[in-house]
Parts: structure tokens; sequence; C-alpha cells
């Protein structure tokens, strides 16, 4: 029988088509050796889906039938604009058009579902699809099963990088826009055993949206370079406007916080030796008991993990003097001094620190909260990807595969952290998305209770 050209174009190599009743349905089969007639036999090994002409194939389970109405999502109560498979689909396909077993849509898909519950390296991305291969065709087909690690590896190493990360900041605005986020840190993290011989380890500068626990974006460091480098990239693009971008000591530039203010924003900088009597100056200002007595000034009391900590901090916002001794720093407008001391077991530690900034006439207690929530980005992403992903162990280190999957964490962790139930951590909550497919997909729609 003569199979309709729409019916054909859904065989595949290992499948075959049966004609029930009119209808067409989809089997992957296999040949195995008879000993009674001495040759192979083809044997059905499993239903695949059924072949409609106005639907075309529905795989078995799917929960959603027929076209998907333009402007949403695939997966199914997804709201646009936080649909990450239908931003990230879009993305150039980097292979032969005789090697696409599989969809872009197929890949991505079990990668980004993957590393939310726990695959850590291309094994573990494909065990979790033979794993979930059911569950996965509620959304797509996959007539070919799920592809092996090395395809996997093969696909994100020759990724156009810059276009993915162009589309991980299209998808993160939309989350962007649901939360108030004032305070924007830039810090700077590595990748400890994503080196190989031919290069260094993976250096990445990210933005963090410390209130919100978004990442906002990432910049990699080249091999040859630093952060003052990378830093001035991420903010090229960064909608900074009426935000306080914190940035520790080493991205203390002049040049950096004209970029800051030029943009609409604010700063607040770590001041250390690497600024020379900038440095030394501020220092020697705060020294003087006079001054320290006629600022503006707020103390905080934390208590906890044993110990009482005292935080105290003075700003002043007269610094004329200091503009003119460093013209090139035309932007400060206010200096601080944050006095922390912390006692336990009756020992106590002692730690003075010094910043710059451009708020003008600033309360102590908003510039205080801000800087404790630069220190966010160490304690709520930098240590969460080490301990809750692992990421310091990573041994992926192949062309854009390292930095791709980098981002893939940073997407894994944001849809956790706007999702994450009260008292659940992040590693707790991975765990369970593994094991319950109803945790999971309220995860990715969004509708966490």
């Amino acid at each position: 029988m003569e199979l309709p050209e729409w019916v054909k174009k859904y065989k595949q190599p290992n499948t075959e088509i049966k004609v029930l009743k009119g209808h067409y349905y989809l089997y992957n089969h296999t040949s195995v050796w008879c000993p009674e007639k001495k040759r192979t036999k083809k044997i059905t090994t499993g239903y695949v889906g059924v072949i409609t002409q106005e639907f075309g194939l529905v795989p078995k389970g799917m929960s959603r039938r027929g076209r998907i109405p333009q402007g949403e999502s695939r997966l199914k109560d997804t709201q646009p604009e936080t649909s990450f498979m239908d931003t990230f689909e879009k993305i150039d396909d980097p292979r032969a058009e005789r090697n696409k077993l599989y969809s872009v849509y197929e890949i991505l898909l079990v990668t980004f579902l993957s590393v939310i519950c726990g695959a850590e390296g291309w094994i573990d991305v494909e065990n979790f699809g033979r794993a979930k291969i059911n569950y996965l065709r509620r959304f797509s087909a996959f007539i070919n099963g799920v592809p092996s690690d090395d395809t996997f590896r093969r696909f994100f190493r020759s990724l156009d990088i810059e276009q993915f990360k162009a589309m991980f900041r299209e998808w993160v605005q939309s989350l962007a826009k649901t939360v108030d986020a004032k305070v924007i840190a830039i810090d700077g993290k590595s990748s400890r055993r994503s080196y190989d011989g031919d290069g260094n380890m993976l250096h990445m500068v990210s933005a963090f949206a410390s209130e919100a626990r978004i990442v906002l974006g990432q910049e990699k460091v080249s091999e040859k370079s630093n952060e003052i480098t990378a830093i001035p990239k991420l903010l090229n693009w960064l909608d900074i406007k009426g935000h306080i971008v914190t940035i520790d000591a080493m991205g203390c530039q002049y040049s950096i916080a004209n970029q800051i203010v030029e943009k609409g924003g604010d700063y607040i900088f770590s001041l250390k030796g690497n600024q020379g009597t900038l440095s030394d100056d501020v220092e020697l200002y705060f020294k003087d008991s006079f001054v320290k007595n006629e600022l503006k000034t707020h103390i905080d009391y934390d208590k906890g993990h044993g110990r009482i900590e005292t935080r105290k901090c003075l700003v002043a916002h007269d610094v004329a003097w200091l503009r003119d001794l460093h013209p090139n720093w035309k932007t400060i407008q206010s200096i601080i001094l944050i006095e922390a001391s912390a006692e336990s077991k009756g020992k106590k530690r002692e730690e003075t620190r010094y910043f710059i900034s451009s708020l003008k006439e600033p309360e102590a207690e908003k510039v205080q909260k801000s800087i404790r929530l630069h220190w966010g980005i160490e304690n709520t992403l930098h240590w969460i990807l080490d301990m809750s992903f692992n990421e310091d162990y990573s041994r992926i280190r192949k062309g854009n595969a390292p930095e791709i999957m980098a981002i893939i964490r940073h997407f894994a962790l944001n849809l956790l952290q706007q999702n994450k139930p009260p008292r659940q951590s992040i590693k707790g909550l991975r765990k369970l998305c593994s094991w319950d497919e109803t945790v999971l997909e309220k995860i990715i729609t969004g509708k966490s209770s």
C-alpha cells in the first residue's frame, strides 16, 4: 500500500508505519536472528505515536495534541514571557543536514531538564534522557530515542556561544521584570577543573540581581586578560539604569565607574591598595576622629552561627577634595567606611573596609544594606554552584561546551530560585525534581506553589 507523502516524512531508520482502520501508527522495530528459519526476522520493539494529517506525529503519552498556537510554549501552562524553550530552540544548528537525527529542541530539552535534576556531565545527560523518555515524549516525538553522550558533546562544542549568551539574556529579561532588584552585584568565578592541555580553566564574570537571586548574564574572561576587560563587555548590554552596581576591588577602575554613571546607574566599589594613593587618602580621612564623629552612621547587629557580629557604617559625602586630588575619579560622590567586629567563644576579630560610591548623600543604612547584598553573590551563587551543582569538579572542557554548560547551570539555578518553596534547599529541590515529575513540571512551568 502506497503511503501518503505527509505520512512518509515521519518514517525514520528502524521504524515502520502500520495502517489500522485508516489510521497511521509509527512503531520502532529491530531485526533478530531466527534459528528455525535460519534468517533474520523483524520484530516490533515499541509504539512511537499516531500520525495525522492535521497534527503530524502525536507521540505516545503526549499531554497536548495539535498545533501549538503562535506565542505559546510547547511546555503546557508555561507563559510566553518565561518560556525558556521557545527562546533557546531558535539557536542556529551547527550540524550538517545529514546528521540531524535529533532536533535542536530535543537536544536542548534533555540537557536543560537533566541539569535541573542533577546532571553534571554528558553521560549524566544521556542517562537522564533514557530514564525519562516517556516523560520527554510529552513535549516532543523523540522518534530516534535519546541522543548519546557523544552527540550532546559534539553539539555543544560547536554552538555559537555569542548567540547562546544573547538568548540567555533575552530569556532572563522576562524574569527580571517580575522582581524589583535594586542592587546588581558583579563578580568573577573560576571552574577549576575545566582546563585541558590547550588552555586555562574557565573564568566567568557574572551579573547577579542580589535581592531576587537571579543571574542576569555572564561574560567569559579571555585567557590572556582579567576581569577588568570582561566587566565593560558585561555592562555594555546590561540594563543598569536606576540600579546600584557593586564590584569588588578588582573592578575598581575609573573607566568602569564612568561607564556605569553614563548608563544611568550608580556604583559602590570596594577600595584596596590597587588604586594606590586613592585608597591611602580615603583611609587617612577616616582616621580623623573629629571627622568620624560628624558623619552619618548606622550600626547593625547580627547574631548567628555561634557568634555576634557588629557592623558600623559611616558615610561621607563632602568629597570635592578627593575629586581634586584624583581628577580621573570625577564620579565619586561619597566614601564609606565599614567597621566590622565578630565575637565567638571569647575571641574577637575586627576588620575595616573602605568603599567609594557615586551615590549623592546616601543614607548609611541603605549603603550598608547594598554592601551586604553584594556578598550574596558569594553565598547564593558561587557557593551554590560549587556545593549543589558541583561546578568546580566538572570536566567539560572542549570548545564552547564549558562556557555553554556554565550558562545552562545559571539558567537552571534561576528557575529553581524563582520556584523554590520556603525552607527548601537548592540541592534538595534538584533531588525532588529528579524523583517526582510533578515537581519538575512545576519548576519548568513556573507554577510552583
